[in-house]
């Protein structure tokens, strides 16, 4: 039996993000006062170094833990534990900008937390904020989502409102010709069989339509169809609904997720419904993976101004999920 799942709480691997922004701050203010100890045991995966310096940078009281390699973690509150392989050279520690050596640790540090979750020893991931910048310096932006359609998704949650998207970044003219109905049914069942593992034993999904009011061709010729498909196979789902409204009725209560046509479809309900305190899975490893919905912050870094309640919210619920015991109610 691996480690992750031998314990009452899983073992939850979070990736500090990019080195020179907020991710290490976020993540150690997180953890400060030991709340995310009730959902689950942390290990941060990074720079101990960067981890350090968020320490002095937020005023949190903590003992650092480095180690090597996996181990047997603390699972006390005022130890945090971290993963340090060397992967960002001793000296390097970038400030509020792009580098290439950060690119480089960044990536290297998400392949670890990859094959820690593939081996058991983390139950569940999570990505800290990284800059793609530093990724592209580094040439590998690919580490971060695949872009075609169907490989993954992005889901965000805030509150009762939660998200899919059937695509991500990708122009409209190619939305509209990506949409089909066997992609949108392949969404809908990989949707309900990740909620029933989270815990959803009856996933309620409402599929958006793509034009206003679900009123056109792509809506009657593809989305219906798939839709249907997915219902014939006995998953609770509905759809085309008219995405002015859809996304209310999921913050009402009448479903548990909604899967959007299109990012910005999705992410301007999540954004104004509400920000703070988001978070994010990223579908397609065959574990639980999530991160957080805001960006790096160069700006603020090392200010103490650094908001950590999408780190907090992500760490939390990643324990939830991760021991299937679902979205928290409100």
């Amino acid at each position: 039996m691996s480690i992750a799942s031998s314990q009452a709480r899983p073992v939850v691997g979070t990736m500090i993000g990019d080195p020179a922004g907020i991710g290490p701050e976020v993540a150690v203010r997180a953890l400060a006062g030991g709340a995310v100890h009730a959902d689950s045991i942390p290990v941060l995966v990074g720079s101990a170094a960067a981890v350090e310096r968020a320490l002095d940078f937020t005023g949190t009281k903590a003992r650092l833990r480095v180690m090597r390699s996996f181990e047997k973690p603390s699972d006390d509150p005022a130890i945090i534990d971290v993963i340090d392989t060397g992967a960002l050279p001793d000296g390097v520690l970038p400030l509020g900008e792009d580098t290439e050596a950060a690119g480089h640790a960044t990536a290297q540090w998400l392949d670890e937390l990859d094959a820690l979750a593939r081996d058991g020893s983390f139950a569940a991931t999570i990505m800290g904020p990284i800059s793609t910048g530093s990724l592209k310096l580094a040439k590998k932006i690919d580490k971060v989502i695949s872009p075609t359609p169907g490989e993954s998704y992005l889901v965000l949650l805030t509150g009762p409102l939660r998200v899919a998207h059937l695509t991500d970044h990708m122009s409209l003219r190619q939305v509209i010709d990506v949409i089909s109905a066997d992609l949108v049914a392949m969404a809908v069942g990989q949707l309900h069989e990740a909620m029933q593992s989270w815990g959803i034993a009856q996933p309620r999904i409402a599929v958006a339509g793509l034009n206003p009011h679900a009123m056109g061709d792509e809506d009657r010729l593809e989305i219906a169809p798939g839709v249907e498909a997915a219902r014939a196979r006995g998953i609770d789902v509905e759809g085309p609904i008219a995405p002015d409204s859809v996304f209310r009725h999921c913050i009402e209560g009448r479903y548990d997720m909604v899967l959007a046509m299109f990012h910005d479809q999705g992410h301007i309900a999540v954004k104004t419904w509400g920000f703070s305190g988001n978070s994010v899975i990223i579908m397609g490893p065959p574990y639980l993976h999530m991160s957080v919905a805001h960006g790096t912050a160069y700006d603020i870094v090392g200010t103490g101004k650094a908001d950590a309640a999408m780190m907090l919210s992500a760490m939390r619920t990643c324990g939830r999920l991760a021991s299937g015991r679902g979205f928290e109610q409100p």
